[in-house]
């Protein structure tokens, strides 16, 4: 007997949906032998957990605030993922997207609301898209791997960012804490009611959502980097420019990294801080992922695992599990994810060997 393992010629959506389901299903059991590694009842934790993110009006906010900067992280990571350009950096660019908003937050302090917020939103996707340039443009010039120069430049961002706060931007009535000056209240976004929901960056993501879903689907460039994407050597013979797209796209993944960073900022914070970012341009390619690379579908998985990072936090309340307890979780998903992403794009048969083979 010997083992085959072909490529699949034709995926279709049902197979797609099955594998999907059933690899999601695999992280099941394995979380619970997690659980039961600590000495916690697996039913009971996800009861606690599912309460966590779902079972009152403030774990439901909680859950959709938590979920902001992932729909715009990952959304910016699927169009990439697309065109098989593997952007890593999108914890660098929410960074700095944050950073460049901060800037104008303090420097035009006295700016009325309708002109100082629209400007921060400007220049956070600006920052957020000219860090993800340095890696595109290396990319196209030097042939340099991606994967390791944007995940490279989520440790500058990092140590960009630790520098402002910890010398020039250190807010002088903060005690000595690494803070800048907290905002003043034209630069903070506004929330739904008493909840943590900065509804205008919950909006723009939303919208791009839906933006990236036209974009990719009934546009030309859209038509370019589906192409791009599933035959690249048939991309450049009719004449699609690979460098143009590279940049286009990395510039708009960027870009909604650093809005996400703005809204971190001005509707979280309201001032910038070491650890701002809770690795959410991390998780975001566990989403992205998930979701399958559909831009309508990382609304609903973004909201999904956000309450399953608010439904985590309230298990290392009950049981006292470790704060790392979240990223085991993540490690398991990713690796229940890629397991079925194989059997998806691969087709495992068994042959018979005769005895004259033999």
């Amino acid at each position: 007997m010997k083992l085959k393992i072909e490529d699949r010629l034709v995926v279709t959506r049902q197979q797609t949906i099955i594998i999907s389901i059933m690899s999601s299903l695999l992280s099941i059991p394995l979380i619970t032998i997690i659980f039961l590694s600590y000495g916690v009842n697996p039913i009971l934790a996800y009861q606690k957990m599912f309460y966590g993110a779902f079972g009152s009006a403030y774990s439901i906010s909680e859950t959709l605030t938590k979920s902001i900067p992932l729909m715009l992280c990952s959304l910016g990571l699927t169009i990439t993922y697309k065109t098989a350009i593997w952007n890593i950096g999108a914890e660098g660019q929410l960074l700095m997207g944050a950073i460049f908003s901060s800037g104008i937050a303090l420097s035009f302090s006295n700016w009325p609301a309708y002109l100082l917020l629209p400007t921060m939103f400007v220049f956070g996707f600006v920052g957020g898209a000219i860090w993800s340039l340095i890696p595109a443009i290396l990319k196209i010039k030097f042939q340099t791997n991606e994967v390791i120069s944007t995940l490279m430049m989520n440790y500058i961002a990092m140590k960009i960012l630790e520098y402002l706060v910890y010398g020039p931007w250190r807010g002088k009535e903060e005690w000595g804490f690494p803070f800048t000056e907290k905002f003043s209240s034209s630069a903070q976004l506004p929330t739904i009611g008493a909840t943590r929901i900065h509804y205008p960056t919950l909006i723009i993501a939303i919208v791009a959502a839906v933006g990236i879903y036209v974009l990719i689907n009934r546009t030309k460039l859209g038509f370019e980097i589906r192409t791009l994407s599933k035959n690249p050597e048939a991309a450049k013979y009719v004449g699609i420019n690979y460098a143009k797209i590279v940049l286009l796209i990395m510039i708009i993944s960027g870009g909604l990294a650093g809005l996400a960073g703005v809204g971190e900022v001005a509707g979280i914070q309201h001032r910038l801080k070491p650890n701002i970012s809770h690795g959410y341009g991390f998780t975001a390619i566990i989403v992205a992922w998930l979701g399958r690379l559909h831009p309508l579908s990382t609304i609903l998985v973004s909201i999904l695992y956000s309450g399953l990072l608010v439904g985590g936090e309230m298990l290392q309340i009950v049981f006292g599990l470790p704060i790392g307890i979240i990223e085991i979780f993540n490690g398991v998903i990713l690796f229940s994810m890629l397991s079925g992403d194989f059997f998806l794009r691969n087709k495992i048969s068994f042959e018979i060997s005769s005895k004259a083979e033999r």
